[in-house]
């Protein structure tokens, strides 16, 4: 296991803007605080969405899109460095109108509504390619 303390410098909340896409919002705001290293949480409902499933076989993301008003049950993330720009790695959780479940690595969703709680580390934090799980980690 990887680890180290981090230290918590800021914190922000934030409305996401509609018919904005959810993921480039919250990467905006990282980007308008300087935010090389935060954590996330975050809530609301989105028009559409496409979702990612990782196939730890063949290591390769597969997509999932949805084309319909889903609620944002829950929405947590990181913020980190990866190829040289701030990168919000977002996984949510979907609902749909009879109430079932959808989740995985949320890729691109457009905002209906959403409010965000953002907590800034005090160091950054850079993801690079790990050989094992062929996915972009942190050091």
């Amino acid at each position: 296991m990887n680890y180290r303390a981090v230290e918590t410098e800021s914190e922000y909340v934030a409305r996401l803007e509609t018919g904005a896409d959810w993921r480039a919002e919250i990467e905006s705001l990282a980007n308008e605080v300087e935010a090389d290293a935060a954590w996330f949480q975050a809530l609301g409902a989105v028009q559409d969405a496409e979702v990612w499933f990782y196939d730890q076989d063949d290591c390769t993301y597969e997509a999932v899109e949805f084309d319909e008003p889903l609620e944002v049950a829950s929405c947590v993330g990181n913020v980190s460095w990866l190829d040289g720009e701030r990168f919000a790695h977002t996984h949510a959780v979907l609902s749909d109108p009879d109430g079932d479940a959808l989740a995985g690595h949320l890729n691109e969703a457009t905002v209906w509504a959403g409010e965000l709680y953002m907590r800034v580390f005090a160091d950054e934090l850079v993801r690079e390619y790990d050989e094992t799980t062929e996915l972009d980690l942190w050091l």
